[in-house]
Protein backbone atom coordinates (compact mmCIF):
# COMPACT_ATOMS: atom_id res chain seq x y z
CA UNK A 1 0.00 0.00 0.00
CA UNK A 2 2.70 2.63 0.83
CA UNK A 3 5.90 3.05 -1.57
CA UNK A 4 9.69 4.13 -0.28
CA UNK A 5 8.83 7.89 -0.42
CA UNK A 6 4.97 7.05 1.84
CA UNK A 7 5.34 7.02 4.92
CA UNK A 8 2.92 5.70 7.31
CA UNK A 9 1.24 6.55 10.85
CA UNK A 10 -0.96 4.66 12.62
CA UNK A 11 -4.25 6.31 14.23
CA UNK A 12 -7.01 4.47 15.28
CA UNK A 13 -10.13 3.81 13.24
CA UNK A 14 -12.43 6.81 14.10
CA UNK A 15 -9.84 8.60 11.82
CA UNK A 16 -11.00 7.14 8.86
CA UNK A 17 -14.26 6.52 9.60
CA UNK A 18 -17.99 6.29 11.92
CA UNK A 19 -19.70 3.61 12.64
CA UNK A 20 -23.27 2.53 13.63
CA UNK A 21 -24.38 -0.53 15.98
CA UNK A 22 -27.61 -2.62 15.69
CA UNK A 23 -28.10 -5.95 16.98
CA UNK A 24 -30.48 -9.15 16.97
CA UNK A 25 -30.45 -11.71 19.52
CA UNK A 26 -26.75 -12.43 21.04
CA UNK A 27 -25.34 -11.02 17.13
CA UNK A 28 -24.35 -7.49 16.98
CA UNK A 29 -24.02 -5.53 13.79
CA UNK A 30 -21.96 -2.97 13.40
CA UNK A 31 -21.01 -0.96 10.18
CA UNK A 32 -17.84 1.20 9.35
CA UNK A 33 -18.51 4.17 6.94
CA UNK A 34 -15.46 6.19 5.52
CA UNK A 35 -15.08 9.79 5.99
CA UNK A 36 -13.79 9.96 2.59
CA UNK A 37 -13.65 7.96 -0.39
CA UNK A 38 -9.80 7.66 -0.38
CA UNK A 39 -9.52 5.86 2.65
CA UNK A 40 -12.00 3.37 1.09
CA UNK A 41 -8.60 0.57 0.11
CA UNK A 42 -7.22 1.21 3.91
CA UNK A 43 -10.36 0.05 5.54
CA UNK A 44 -10.88 -3.16 2.79
CA UNK A 45 -6.91 -3.86 3.74
CA UNK A 46 -6.54 -3.21 7.26
CA UNK A 47 -10.76 -3.87 9.21
CA UNK A 48 -10.53 -7.45 8.46
CA UNK A 49 -12.46 -10.18 9.94
CA UNK A 50 -9.59 -11.44 11.56
CA UNK A 51 -8.22 -8.14 12.63
CA UNK A 52 -11.81 -7.14 13.98
CA UNK A 53 -12.06 -11.09 16.19
CA UNK A 54 -8.70 -9.28 17.75
CA UNK A 55 -10.27 -6.24 18.72
CA UNK A 56 -12.97 -7.87 20.14
CA UNK A 57 -10.92 -10.72 21.87
CA UNK A 58 -12.65 -9.99 25.13
CA UNK A 59 -15.80 -10.43 24.12
CA UNK A 60 -15.17 -14.05 22.68
CA UNK A 61 -17.17 -13.57 19.25
CA UNK A 62 -17.80 -17.37 18.06
CA UNK A 63 -17.44 -15.51 14.13
CA UNK A 64 -16.89 -12.27 12.58
CA UNK A 65 -18.30 -12.11 9.16
CA UNK A 66 -17.52 -8.91 7.08
CA UNK A 67 -19.84 -7.82 4.22
CA UNK A 68 -18.18 -4.96 1.74
CA UNK A 69 -20.37 -1.95 0.23
CA UNK A 70 -17.74 -0.47 -1.70
CA UNK A 71 -20.28 1.93 -3.79
CA UNK A 72 -21.14 3.33 -0.57
CA UNK A 73 -17.18 3.24 0.87
CA UNK A 74 -19.09 1.21 4.20
CA UNK A 75 -18.99 -2.49 5.41
CA UNK A 76 -20.81 -4.41 7.97
CA UNK A 77 -19.65 -6.67 10.42
CA UNK A 78 -20.84 -9.07 11.93
CA UNK A 79 -20.06 -10.35 15.34
CA UNK A 80 -22.24 -13.60 16.38
CA UNK A 81 -22.20 -14.56 20.35
CA UNK A 82 -20.98 -11.06 21.27
CA UNK A 83 -23.81 -9.65 23.77
CA UNK A 84 -23.60 -12.47 26.35
CA UNK A 85 -27.01 -13.84 25.40
CA UNK A 86 -28.53 -10.82 23.99
CA UNK A 87 -31.13 -8.16 25.53
CA UNK A 88 -33.44 -10.19 27.82
CA UNK A 89 -31.09 -12.80 28.58
CA UNK A 90 -27.42 -10.09 29.33
CA UNK A 91 -26.69 -9.69 32.58
CA UNK A 92 -24.31 -6.78 31.09
CA UNK A 93 -25.39 -3.14 31.21
CA UNK A 94 -25.08 -2.68 27.03
CA UNK A 95 -27.19 -5.74 26.09
CA UNK A 96 -28.12 -4.18 22.93
CA UNK A 97 -24.33 -3.41 22.14
CA UNK A 98 -24.46 0.01 21.52
CA UNK A 99 -21.10 0.85 23.03
CA UNK A 100 -19.16 -1.88 21.01
CA UNK A 101 -18.82 0.53 18.10
CA UNK A 102 -16.13 2.64 20.24
CA UNK A 103 -14.03 -0.69 20.99
CA UNK A 104 -13.92 -1.24 16.91
CA UNK A 105 -13.41 2.82 16.39
CA UNK A 106 -10.04 2.53 18.60
CA UNK A 107 -8.74 -0.10 15.80
CA UNK A 108 -5.34 1.07 15.46
CA UNK A 109 -4.87 1.53 11.31
CA UNK A 110 -1.60 2.32 9.47
CA UNK A 111 -2.45 5.25 6.98
CA UNK A 112 -0.11 6.67 4.12
CA UNK A 113 1.20 10.07 4.77
CA UNK A 114 -0.02 11.25 1.98
CA UNK A 115 -4.09 10.36 2.68
CA UNK A 116 -3.25 12.29 5.77
CA UNK A 117 -5.39 15.30 4.69
CA UNK A 118 -8.59 13.11 4.82
CA UNK A 119 -8.49 12.00 8.21
CA UNK A 120 -11.04 13.22 11.01
CA UNK A 121 -10.18 14.99 14.17
CA UNK A 122 -6.78 16.54 15.38
CA UNK A 123 -3.20 15.11 14.87
CA UNK A 124 -2.00 13.24 18.05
Amino acid sequence: MTSATDSAITVPLYRLAHSRTGDKGNRSNISVIAWHPALWDVLVEQVTEAAVARQFALRQPRQVTRYLLPQLQAMNLVLDDVLDGGVNDALNLDSHGKALSYLLLDLPVEVPASLAPHLVGPAA
